[in-house]
Parts: C-alpha cells; sequence; structure tokens
C-alpha cells in the first residue's frame, strides 16, 4: 500500500521549525522521523519544531560530531541523530540504534539513508529541499498527515 506524501512550503526557518512543532504535537512512542536533503536544507531547524511540539525546552543543536543528541523533559524523549559521518548501517549498532529505538521515544534521523532499513510502519519520511527563494524550503511528508 502507498503511503500519502504531504507538499508543503514554508518561507523562512522559523515556518520551518512551526511545521516540525505540528509534527512533534502528533507523533507517537517509538516514531522514527526520516529525514533526507541537502546539506543545510532545515533538517536540524525541522528538529528544533519537532523538540518544541515534544515539549523539550533544551537547546537542540546538531549533533554531528557526536552522532546522536538525547533530549528529555518532554512528553516523549527525543533522540536526534546525524548520520553524515557514517560509511556503513552496521555502525548504527555501535552506537546503540536498537537500543534507542526500543525507548519508546521519538528518533528524528538526519542522514537517513545512510541507515539502511528503517521500520516502515512507524517511520515519517521528510524530504526538504531549498525552494524558488534563499529562504523557502520544499518539504514532503510521507506518513502523518500536518
Amino acid at each position: 500500500m502507498e503511503r500519502q506524501k504531504e507538499r508543503y512550503v514554508t518561507d523562512s526557518p522559523e515556518e520551518t521549525e512551526d511545521l516540525g512543532v505540528r509534527l512533534g504535537e502528533k507523533v507517537r512512542p517509538g516514531t522514527v522521523v526520516a529525514f533526507t536533503g541537502d546539506l543545510g536544507a532545515g533538517k536540524t531547524a525541522f528538529t528544533r519544531g519537532l523538540a518544541r511540539g515534544l515539549g523539550v525546552t533544551d537547546r537542540v543543536t546538531s549533533p554531528t560530531f557526536t552522532i546522536v543528541n538525547e533530549y528529555e523533559g518532554g512528553r516523549l524523549p527525543l533522540f536526534h541523530f546525524d548520520l553524515y559521518r557514517l560509511s556503513a548501517p552496521e555502525e548504527l549498532f555501535d552506537i546503540g540504534w536498537e537500543d534507542y529505538l526500543a525507548r519508546d521515544g521519538v528518533c528524528a534521523v538526519e542522514w537517513s539513508e545512510n541507515a539502511g532499513e528503517l521500520p516502515e510502519e512507524e517511520t515519517v519520511r521528510v524530504d526538504i529541499r531549498r525552494g524558488e527563494h534563499d529562504g523557502q524550503r520544499v518539504l514532503e511528508v510521507e506518513g502523518i498527515k500536518l
């Protein structure tokens, strides 16, 4: 069964974050948010909004060098992954991927294409691309309606 994709256009980082808030208010325990998109497209901005929608008050930053940042204190814990530096999906197991999935939080995964297979039923796919002007982003969201 083909999952429906919704298309959204934002005109600023704040609007991209606001879209993330809407997702954060809807996700359930065990959800994986799988991001694709170019470097600097807005994946971390969207994740900041996702965190706000979950009620996380900590400052959200990209985990480029740590691979994963954990945020507690919201409705659900948020585990923010940046897999840009991963050279093979097997490396996910070295960082405890299965343990994170089992913790009934939300896993936000930047560069999700480096993760290999993701649990399709629990996965919301978010593709973020640059739009027609500098601040504009075009987002395709699959797996949930915002």
